[in-house]
């Protein structure tokens, strides 16, 4: 059953319908090639806390993309319909969400990342029936969080990390979670397009903790460009 979003949401949505890759990185995602895959940014709302979002940690013994924050999601397999139904089968084996859950709002455009040569979709959707999520795997997944868009947006949690290669890149820390890579740029550029972002100290960098797990403890400058996606 579709749910009517609330009005928050509305000038993200309107601002989406005329979304570009480019939107949200500097990176041509290439016409051919590269693994199909989904994320699921997942927009909720809590009495206590207001809107938020949902983001899980990976396991620190994962052989790639270890202790990094990300939005549920991954390859597609053969079986599913599309990029939505990927996002919604790696959200409900990875956290246990179910999809009866959720409304699907938007696509976002394609995204690339090199490292991995995965293709992205991220799926926007509404959590109108939120309930209990967890770890279904945790060698896979460490942690799930509803991050609060209100901490997100605050200029305190904000900051950039730059990573060993050189990579500098937004970055927000929140309920114990240094959020960066893929993930913050994405959300960076959402935040923006919803007109919920803050100003914030843009000259605060930090070097990326071995990890990539925990948040930074100090800061530091840097005159380098930020890159929205690693």
């Amino acid at each position: 059953m579709t749910r009517r979003p609330p009005e928050w949401i509305d000038p993200l949505l309107t601002r989406l319908g005329t979304a570009r890759a480019e939107d949200f990185t500097r990176l041509t995602t290439p016409a051919e090639g590269g693994r199909e895959s989904a994320v699921l940014v997942l927009l909720g709302e809590q009495p206590d806390t207001g809107p938020d979002v949902l983001v899980l940690q990976r396991a620190a013994t994962l052989r790639t993309h270890a202790g990094q924050p990300a939005f549920p999601g991954g390859a597609a397999d053969p079986e599913d319909a599309d990029v939505r139904a990927t996002a919604l089968r790696e959200a409900n084996e990875e956290v246990g969400l179910d999809p009866a859950s959720v409304t699907v709002l938007a696509e976002l455009p394609k995204l690339w990342i090199p490292v991995s040569d995965f293709v992205v979709t991220p799926v926007l959707a509404w959590w109108h029936d939120p309930h209990p999520v967890y770890p279904c795997e945790p060698a896979e997944v460490a942690h799930v969080a509803r991050l609060p868009v209100s901490e997100l947006v605050d200029p305190a949690n904000r900051l950039r990390v730059r990573h060993p290669s050189g990579w500098i890149g937004p970055a927000f820390s929140a309920r114990g979670m240094l959020v960066w890579g893929f993930t913050a740029g994405v959300l960076a550029t959402l935040l923006e397009m919803g007109g919920w972002a803050r100003p914030w100290p843009r000259d605060r960098v930090v070097e990326l903790p071995p990890s990539g797990a925990t948040p930074a403890p100090s800061a530091g400058t840097d005159d380098a460009d930020e890159t929205a996606l690693r």
